[in-house]
């Protein structure tokens, strides 16, 4: 395209001398004033045809559509995978692309990755540093699963072997490995609306996923019946895929470091599995050679569960037993299709049992969604009982707040992991433990955590799977979201398990010193627990049942989902959106909490009591005498009239005079003409609002705020008056717009209201981090706030089950750094 250079100069030094005028506009020379509400325009990018200042897709948004049809088989016996796929990569952006960048993830495993090299031992790991202060110069110590990873990573080559890249004839593409990337160069530039095919040919040994601690690979049951035992397989992150380029990036090629997870394409996808023929596999997608694959009466039994009330079983646990005693010589390729989704990942074992529950959304207009689970017997009745049930909880509340659930599966699988999640699919860890008399049994615990961690991998399928944020960059926008959401969804799954985020959790972490604003890079965030899953979830708690309310936030929060299903959105179209739909600026709160490290700190420093000036001399002097009454006697002319000291005005009674017998306070004629002249100057509405003031005698109260952690929010409050009653108050964020760190509120109440104590935020609904001053007067902190930060501690339930959060336990680090 022709240029014009004249134009393109003009323009640049406009553009200059706007980001110089506008830097100079609000640079802050002249006292300490420091903007709280100041607009995140010049934070955000500029809206443009792409990504609209609504926060809502451009009239020219564009994304680009990878498909891909991928053969691979798996050797148990060597725990391998060999696979060719072909690619069909379709350029819908408006530029021209030279070549095309792939994502390896599994050269993370490599000796030489940038994470296996930069890992930073006793320092800051995945999570942060785990060194407490005071103890940073004593020896690190090596734990055993740091060793094993180690011994697991030195014994076996890891990483992909690429053995081909061949375009669609199969002449030899050059390419190029940077780390866990591969560089594809293409033969001529792909031009806007044109599509490139193009296949690679693959293989890697699959890691151990309790020796390495990675997002997928496979478990070993030695004791098995079987000689030799019997694995279950996981896997993801499991075929080249091709980085997303984007319009506000390009190319997302940064290196896969283990945390940033996935910026990914929306696809199609054909795969054929390969596996022994007596292994069950679940995949993303729907099975399409069910014939071939599964018996006819498995075929039964799934037809069944369509309409059946409580899971039905496809693949028994008499069965599975079965299949675990012996194993087979044979083969069978399942086949798999998904469409519209942005990745595909399988398991496969002959340990596990497969129940399915139909479940019907929307009306009956709307397609079914077969929720399926798969497990083995060490799943027993904790999987049997909530696994699939959890699926479908997960979609009915998750839908309400965005969407119908587009596709036809939804499945929770058991094996090594944690818990990860991937479109139609999600890998989920807890198990039922084996007692001495060969029975299962599970805790309590490993209930919830089972329950709590279904909703979650369920619920990221909406969140990023759907509303595709890039996770590589901005954790918090799948994990944060969901995060809040799975609250949701746990508290209406029983509201007695201490489930989702509370403002109150996380008091702790927003005082530390240890943290970095939520709007970091994923890779750089110390804490990633915290700071990507559960202050962004009390924020948006607070978001909505404090500042905005449950309808308002609703609303713009389906907006916003709606809006980006199946596109790909960044924090500022979140912003935006929920700004736009819900009709409330809320610049100061993403300012505040996402892009700082402020706290939450509100102290009620003093309540004064005021009473109305009437200039009657004859109600105000009263009034000043009864105060001055009101003052302690002084200590001397206390003990002079102990020691029975005359006064000398009482020996010398004949020189006594007016002022001897009438106090400062008696009113004369003077004052009395004063007040006369006060009346006669005042205007009609004057006399009239003094008029009304003095019949309705309120009371006045002046309460006077400090703003210590920095992060302006609303205050709440709990007035208490002397016969026992109670009123809250509501003061909005916009008190503290011109004075962000001290401000006065005043308050009026009935002369019967008479003020005893006020609370702030009574009920911990805002983070506030030191509840000692948020009381007036000032009060003993009660024990059972101890007792309740214990019991909060002692409740935990794996909350964030996150792989992020077991990978870096099993590297060593400590577990105060998981609350």
């Amino acid at each position: 395209m022709k240029t014009n250079t004249s134009l393109l100069i003009a323009t640049f030094a406009t553009l200059i001398f706007s980001s110089v005028v506008n830097a100079s506009a609000i640079n802050q020379t002249k006292g300490d004033f420091e903007d709280k509400f100041r607009q995140l325009d010049e934070v955000l990018p500029t809206p443009n045809v792409y990504r609209n200042a609504a926060g809502e897709p451009g009239q020219q948004y564009w994304q680009q559509k990878v498909d891909y049809k991928i053969k691979v088989s798996l050797d148990e016996q060597k725990r391998r995978l060999t696979g060719h796929e072909k690619i069909t990569y379709h350029n819908n952006s408006p530029y021209r692309l030279k070549y095309l960048w792939v994502q390896l993830d599994q050269n993370i495993f490599k000796d030489d990755s940038i994470a296996n090299m930069a890992n930073n031992f006793g320092g800051v790991g995945r999570r942060g540093p785990y060194t407490k202060p005071g103890n940073e110069k004593k020896p690190a110590k090596i734990s055993l699963g740091e060793l094993r990873r180690q011994q697991f990573m030195a014994d076996n080559e890891l990483g992909y072997e690429i053995s081909a890249v061949t375009d669609h004839r199969g002449k030899k593409l050059s390419f190029t490995l940077v780390g866990t990337q591969m560089r594809i160069d293409l033969p001529k530039p792909l031009k806007s609306g044109d599509s490139v095919r193009f296949a690679i040919d693959f293989a890697f040994n699959i890691v151990e996923e309790d020796a390495v601690s990675a997002r997928s690979g496979y478990e070993h049951f030695a004791d098995d019946p079987r000689p030799g035992g019997n694995d279950i397989f996981l896997l993801a992150q499991w075929f080249p895929r091709l980085h997303a380029y984007t319009d506000y990036e390009a190319w997302t090629n940064k290196e896969f470091l283990g945390r940033g997870e996935f910026t990914l394409e929306f696809g199609d996808y054909e795969v054929e599995i390969d596996v022994p023929a007596d292994h069950i596999v679940s995949a993303t997608g729907v099975l399409t050679n069910a014939k071939q694959v599964l018996t006819k009466t498995q075929r039964k039994r799934l037809k069944e569960a369509e309409t059946a009330k409580r899971p039905v079983f496809i693949v028994t646990e008499e069965e599975a037993l079965e299949n675990e005693k012996e194993g087979s010589n044979k083969r069978k390729t399942w086949k798999f299709k998904a469409e519209n989704v942005r990745d595909f990942a399988w398991a496969s074992s002959r340990k596990f049992m497969w129940d399915a529950r139909g479940y019907q959304q929307g009306g009956e207009e709307m397609p079914m969604v077969m929720a399926m689970s798969f497990y083995p017997k060490e799943g027993g009745d904790l999987w049997k009982k909530y696994s699939t049930e959890s699926v479908i909880h997960t979609m009915e509340v998750y839908s309400r707040f965005s969407f119908d659930y587009p596709y036809p599966t939804a499945q929770s699988v058991n094996g090594p992991v944690g818990g990860m999640e991937y479109p139609m699919i999600t890998f989920n860890g807890p198990r039922t433990e084996l007692q001495d008399d060969g029975t299962r049994t599970y805790s309590q615990a490993e209930k919830r955590f089972l329950i709590g961690v279904v909703i979650h991998e369920i619920g990221h399928i909406y969140f990023p799977m759907i509303v595709n944020s890039d996770e590589r960059q901005w954790t918090w926008m799948d994990e944060g979201l969901n995060s809040f959401l799975d609250g949701v969804a746990g508290r209406e799954w029983d509201p007695n398990i201490p489930w989702g985020v509370e403002p109150r959790d996380i008091v702790g972490y927003m005082k530390s010193e240890n943290q970095v604003p939520i709007m970091t890079q994923s890779d750089s965030v110390l804490n990633l627990g915290p700071n990507a899953y559960t202050k962004p979830a009390a924020a948006l708690n607070i978001l909505r049942e404090v500042i905005l309310g449950r309808e308002l936030f609703d609303f713009a929060f389906k907006e916003f989902s709606e809006r980006w299903r199946f596109k790909r959105p960044t924090p500022s179209d979140f912003f935006r959106t929920m700004e736009e739909a819900s009709g409330v600026d809320l610049d100061w709160f993403w300012r505040g909490w996402f892009y700082s490290t402020d706290h939450v700190d509100i102290s009620i420093d003093k309540v004064y009591q005021m009473r109305l000036d009437t200039h009657d001399p004859d109600i105000d002097f009263s009034r000043q005498r009864q105060f001055e009454n009101d003052k302690p006697s002084s200590l001397f002319v206390e003990r002079n009239k102990a020691e029975g000291k005359k006064l000398w005005v009482e020996m010398n009674p004949d020189i006594r005079d007016f002022y001897d017998d009438n106090d400062r306070f008696t009113v004369t004629n003077k004052e009395r003409n004063e007040y006369k002249e006060f009346l006669d100057s005042l205007k009609p509405w004057e006399r009239k609002t003094l008029s009304r003031a003095l019949e309705e005698d309120k009371n006045y109260y002046v309460l006077e705020f400090s703003n210590i952690g920095g992060l302006v929010m609303p205050i709440l409050l709990e007035l208490t008056y002397e016969d026992g009653s109670k009123e809250s108050q509501y003061i909005p964020a916009e008190i503290w717009r011109r004075t962000p760190k001290h401000v006065r509120k005043l308050i009026v109440t009935d002369k019967n209201k008479v003020l005893t104590q006020v609370v702030v935020d009574p009920g911990w609904e805002t983070a506030d981090v030191d509840v000692e001053n948020n009381h007036y007067p000032r009060r003993i902190i009660p024990s059972r706030v101890e007792a309740y930060k214990k019991e909060k501690s002692a409740a935990k339930v794996k909350r964030d089950i996150m792989q992020d959060i077991k990978t870096e336990l099993k590297s060593g680090e400590k577990a105060e750094d998981t609350q």
